[in-house]
């Protein structure tokens, strides 16, 4: 990946758009947004796929990232929550929980960052 200075921040231009990266939200994704998106997505993904493969039907999945950063420190990130919604499914929880411990262990994403960063994920079924 490349990436080119800008006034405020950094752009990447991939075949599909434009990224603006900066500290301030006002230009662009901030890092830690960047890095909560890509974690939350990669899991999000990975589930899904498993759900699909193990032929668990739904109707629907959101997903929000809670972040706790390190005020003391550097403001890392030190924790990032999931909570998956998953509508119109028949599967008992016990079903649901087995997938997304496998999409845990098979997500690249989480995978690269849980030793650093404390991961829990969590899901609510709506009949």
């Amino acid at each position: 990946m490349d990436f080119q200075m800008t006034e405020h921040g950094f752009t990447h231009t991939t075949s599909f758009d434009t990224l603006h990266v900066s500290g301030d939200e006002t230009y662009g994704f901030r890092p830690y947004q960047l890095l909560v998106s890509s974690i939350a997505v990669c899991s999000g993904g990975v589930f899904r796929k498993i759900l699909k493969k193990k032929r668990i039907s739904f109707d629907d999945m959101s997903l929000s990232a809670d972040v706790v950063r390190n005020v003391d420190g550097v403001n890392e990130v030190t924790d990032v929550s999931l909570h998956f919604v998953i509508t119109g499914t028949d599967a008992s929880e016990s079903t649901i929980q087995k997938a997304l411990d496998l999409a845990t262990k098979n997500c690249p994403i989480v995978q690269s960052v849980n030793k650093s960063i404390r991961i829990t994920e969590t899901f609510t079924l709506i009949k």
